[in-house]
């Protein structure tokens, strides 16, 4: 057998392949694994230039595949004020007073993360004017879906006494005929984010189009720093693939050129994102990225849509009226006949679906999508996926697996979970709904495939984090069915899972001969850690990329 470049040895490896589940070392040859087997047996591959990492016992896995996540906004935004869960007004007045005073020519100032409840039943525009009259501020929400701007932001935008915006999307006005400071969607808060001058990082959020005018050699330089950022992050995190839910050509072409230049340090899907105002030609740029970009490294080939926003800001879509607000359950951003017909034309074009769906209608209305498709087109086998699944009817969880549907689900966004409040999100459901609200385990119990996520930046990219979310999350009542993974199911979702959602299984997820060289190694033996509340300090020391060497916490 050929000399290794890199062996990993006297690990605890977990390989995700069900042939040979354990192993101590991994042999690894010009980015690909040689051989998985004893520490004795893999020994016998090392030559004098190879490289061997010594997992000190701990814990050796596939690397992390991160499912959905944002790489270019998250990048950008680790610059901003981090307020994570913020609720204190007056912790916020000091945290955004000394923020600005460190940037006195910043544009915008921006803050990620307060919690929802921060402004009370006061306008938010207001709040902040108390706080920084004179400078644009913007506060963006945890999930991405609201952001709070004070008036000096708003007047600069242009959108103070308000913005004409398609359904969803809203300017939130107040009886004196001017902005609250509340915007809702991308079209509301683009006006105000484009002050700071991040709005490209967006653009494959907000709208899936082109940065028109195109970027200067400055800007675009700006840009690259964001994703190498972003990249970097990652790494740390033992991240090798990543499915970023936002895209266009720009941010394909952007990664083309790290590529080029050697500073990739993990696998990216990036796809179409179709928005309600585009027309079903527009879907030829899909084919168009997908042609460009189709292989190991840099790969397109996914549709993606929001089908609703989120239950935080009353936006996702319901099939009951929202407690307290008879007659309101949001609506669907695409019609039924829309969507059906849309998801049959990219099914025959060969291209995999993945929709944002949080409320059970949203779910709903993205099942009966996918069952015209099948109807239409029969099994296509491109593994189709829903993302959140936050709160699914009853009758609809069967339908999940019968249409092969891959479940996106991201474990920290539970109420509860990785430090976020029980409100509003359970009073947003409403009480009688609770048993069907992220309700991971009646997802499983269906048999669907499912892949484990944080939707980086709306949640800390720490795939440990997320693992300790899925195991340890409580019940919200006695009554509430616990919904909990297993470790070994939760390490599953965010490998092998993660490589099945994205139909790359067959090259990736798992440790076996042939397959490419991903891992991660930890810093003690996962399995071995009885109280799973102790797994949020678990960290990671090694990430291998390609066979390469991405991160090491000594460095």
């Amino acid at each position: 057998m050929a000399t290794a470049d890199l062996i990993i040895t006297n690990g605890a490896v977990l390989t995700m392949d069900p042939v040979l589940p354990r192993a101590e070392a991994v042999g690894v040859k010009d980015g690909r694994i040689i051989a998985v087997g004893s520490a004795s047996d893999i020994a016998g591959l090392a030559g004098p230039d190879t490289q061997v990492l010594d997992a000190r016992g701990a814990t050796v896995l596939p690397g992390f595949i991160e499912s959905h996540m944002h790489l270019f906004a998250g990048g950008a935004e680790l610059q901003n004020l981090q307020l994570d869960g913020c609720a204190d007004p007056d912790l916020l007045a000091r945290e955004l007073t000394a923020f600005a005073a460190s940037r006195p020519d910043a544009p915008l100032l921006v803050g990620q993360g307060p919690d929802y409840g921060i402004f009370g039943d006061t306008a938010p525009r207001l709040v902040l004017d108390k706080i920084l009259p004179g400078r644009p501020v913007a506060l963006m929400a945890h999930d991405h879906h609201t952001v709070w701007a004070n008036t000096a932001a708003l007047e600069a935008a242009g959108i103070l006494h308000g913005l004409k915006t398609s359904d969803g999307h809203e300017v939130v006005m107040g009886a004196d005929g001017l902005a609250t400071g509340t915007l809702l969607e991308p079209e509301a808060y683009s006006p105000v984010m484009r002050l700071g001058g991040q709005e490209r990082t967006m653009l494959g959020l907000a709208s899936g189009r082109e940065p028109d005018p195109a970027p200067s050699k400055a800007e675009r330089a700006v840009d690259l720093a964001h994703l190498r950022r972003g990249l970097a992050h990652a790494a740390r995190h033992g991240i090798t693939s990543i499915v970023n839910m936002d895209g266009n050509v720009y941010t394909l072409d952007l990664l083309e050129e790290l590529r080029s230049a050697g500073e990739l340090t993990a696998r990216v899907r990036v796809p179409f994102h179709y928005v309600p105002d585009m027309k079903p030609d527009d879907l030829e740029t899909a084919l168009t990225m997908r042609a460009r970009w189709s292989d190991e490294w840099l790969a397109s080939g996914f549709v993606k849509f929001f089908m609703d926003g989120v239950i935080d800001s009353r936006t996702a879509f319901m099939k009951q009226d929202y407690p307290g607000q008879p007659g309101y359950r949001s609506h669907g951003r695409f019609s039924a006949e829309t969507f059906a017909g849309l998801a049959t034309r990219i099914d025959a074009m060969g291209l995999q679906i993945a929709v944002h769906a949080i409320g059970d209608a949203a779910v709903a209305r993205v099942l009966d999508g996918y069952a015209a498709v099948r109807a239409a087109n029969g099994a296509s086998g491109l593994r189709h996926r829903i993302e959140h699944l936050e709160l699914v009817d009853d009758n609809d969880f069967a339908r999940i697996a019968e249409l092969d549907v891959v479940a996106s689900i991201q474990p920290p966004h539970a109420p509860g979970c990785s430090g976020l409040p029980l409100e509003p999100t359970l009073s947003n459901i409403g009480r009688d709904r609770w048993g069907d609200a992220f309700a991971w385990q009646k997802i499983a119990a269906t048999g669907a495939a499912i892949a484990l996520a944080s939707d980086w930046p709306v949640s800390d990219i720490s795939i440990l984090k997320g693992i300790h979310a899925a195991v340890t999350r409580a019940a919200w009542t006695p009554e509430v069915p616990d919904q909990r993974f297993s470790l070994d199911a939760a390490l599953r979702g965010y490998t092998i899972g993660g490589a099945y959602a994205e139909r790359s299984d067959s090259y990736k997820g798992s440790l076996e001969t042939g397959k490419v060289a991903d891992l991660v190694i930890l810093d003690r033996d996962i399995t071995a850690i009885a109280d799973h509340d102790e797994i949020k300090d678990v960290a990671v020391v090694s990430t291998i990329c390609g066979g390469r060497v991405v991160f090491r916490a000594d460095d």
